[in-house]
């Protein structure tokens, strides 16, 4: 169950539970509501929980000790990809006077 599908039990809920004055014989119109919150809200934090355990909202970065460096843009399908290579050392230069 993901967090749109709980925001709408506790909406349905509140609904039966607070909107509604039909009685049905047999059932309890505010029961149902009730419980429909009450699993919406379940939902919803077992929901934020895992969503927690994948990343959530924290952005996560490594850095690498003269590794290469790596640029993403967000929100693209497009990546860029910066990369600098440690150049050689060429001979030594003349002798300074």
């Amino acid at each position: 169950m993901g967090i749109g599908v709980s925001i709408l039990l506790i909406a349905a809920g509140a609904i039966l539970t607070w909107g509604v004055t039909a009685e049905v014989e047999g059932l309890d119109v505010s029961a149902i509501g009730v419980i429909l919150m009450i699993v919406g809200l379940l939902g919803l934090v077992v929901s934020m929980i895992f969503w927690q355990s994948w990343g959530g909202f924290r952005r996560r970065t490594e850095y690498v000790e003269g590794g290469p460096v790596r640029r993403r843009t967000a929100g693209t399908r497009t990546r860029t990809v910066v990369e600098e290579d440690e150049i050689a050392p060429g001979p030594p230069g003349p002798p300074l006077p």
